[in-house]
């Protein structure tokens, strides 16, 4: 299983929300400190929020976000009008995989929590090439997984959100994931990978079980 299940999709909506201030808002300042202007792709955008942060920064940059998930894609354009910039993003249904995009098109590539969800490194590879094919010139690609999202979640206030259903689709799908664990890529593992690819200018770092990867094409 590599996405959230659509009937998941409200829930985890309500999740990312509370941790716009703790996780989002941080890392989109880090991202928009990098890129001043210029075009980025976010992978696995879910509902949008890091996207959204980010071009609420600078007026100078535009947003692509891709998710397998029709039902997040629809939460993140309806997130991006709310927040008054859906006229600098654009949200899609996509496999990260198999993007539908031309060659040297994004000044950045990013995605937070997806990384997990690959369960083989070939498919990560698979990602990373088109990470590489995608980037323009001396573009970077920024993978951090798993995402400290849950860290800046207020359990108890997501919990009390939730209606009767959410919560018992959450506890099925709690369940569910038992039976499918997630693979979490160790540094080592990452480093066979990324040399199956075409960027050969990288920094890893791995702290509190959250792996950071920073790529750059030549």
């Amino acid at each position: 299983m590599e996405k959230i299940p659509g009937f998941m999709a409200s829930a985890y909506n309500k999740a990312a929300r509370i941790a716009i201030s703790s996780y989002y808002s941080p890392l989109a300042s880090e991202i928009a400190s990098q890129l001043k202007s210029g075009i980025a792709l976010d992978l696995g955008t879910g509902p949008g929020y890091l996207a959204i942060e980010i071009v609420k920064k600078t007026p100078d940059i535009r947003v692509d976000g891709i998710d397998l998930t029709p039902e997040l894609i629809k939460f993140a354009r309806e997130n991006s009008i709310k927040a008054g910039v859906a006229d600098r993003l654009h949200f899609g249904v996509m496999n990260a995989a198999e993007l539908q995009f031309e060659d040297n098109s994004y000044d950045l590539v990013f995605s937070t929590g997806m990384l997990h969800v690959l369960r083989t490194p070939d498919r990560v590879t698979k990602v990373l090439k088109e990470c590489y094919r995608v980037l323009k010139p001396r573009g970077e690609a920024w993978i951090y997984d798993p995402a400290k999202v849950c860290s800046g979640i207020d359990t108890r206030a997501w919990k009390a959100s939730l209606t009767f259903r959410e919560k018992f689709l959450y506890k099925l799908f709690a369940f569910y994931a038992l039976f499918d664990p997630p693979h979490y890529y160790t540094q080592e593992e990452v480093t066979r990978i990324i040399a199956a690819t075409g960027f050969n200018a990288y920094y890893i770092k791995q702290k509190d079980k959250e792996i950071r990867i920073k790529l750059r094409k030549p």
